[in-house]
């Protein structure tokens, strides 16, 4: 089954610095590629992993952008804030389809500056420059489900 925001465990929310890099990730493919966020995310303390479903395999060069654009938005210092909104009210860009049915008609969100938005229940830390340097440890490329992986730490 694929894991997203909604379906954490407490493994997934004890390392608050990974699990806001993950939002930053999230939003950063969305951009590069125009896919959706991550199917499937394993988010921990010493590594991470997160998996996309993309038209076809990034490149080296691209490869190093996403890393370079993590590091960027890690030291734009980007505030994390909060907002509870009823199901009914979820802003535009917000895609509830992820959201459990017995989520309850209030939702958190989680938003990074301007730049990502999402519903979600785990820990964050209070700016981007809180998390460290995001480091992307490899890739691996699935071509019979188009689905890249991207494996990191937050150092």
């Amino acid at each position: 089954m694929a894991q997203n925001d909604f379906e954490l465990e407490e493994r997934d929310v004890s390392f608050p610095p990974a699990h806001t890099a993950e939002h930053l990730l999230n939003q950063t493919m969305i951009r590069m590629f125009g896919c959706e966020r991550s199917h499937n995310a394993h988010i921990e303390r010493k590594k991470s992993k997160m998996s996309f479903y993309l038209d076809q395999k990034p490149d080296r060069k691209q490869e190093k952008e996403i890393e370079r654009r993590m590091n960027e938005l890690i030291d734009e210092d980007l505030p994390v804030t909060f907002q509870f909104v009823s199901r009914d009210d979820l802003p535009p860009e917000v895609n509830a389809s992820r959201l459990p049915a017995d989520a309850g008609d209030t939702v958190r969100l989680v938003r990074i500056g301007d730049y990502d938005i999402c519903p979600c229940i785990g820990k964050h830390v209070r700016s981007t420059s809180q998390i460290g340097r995001f480091e992307m440890l490899g890739t691996n490329w699935d071509e019979h489900e188009h689905s890249f992986r991207v494996r990191f730490k937050i150092v």
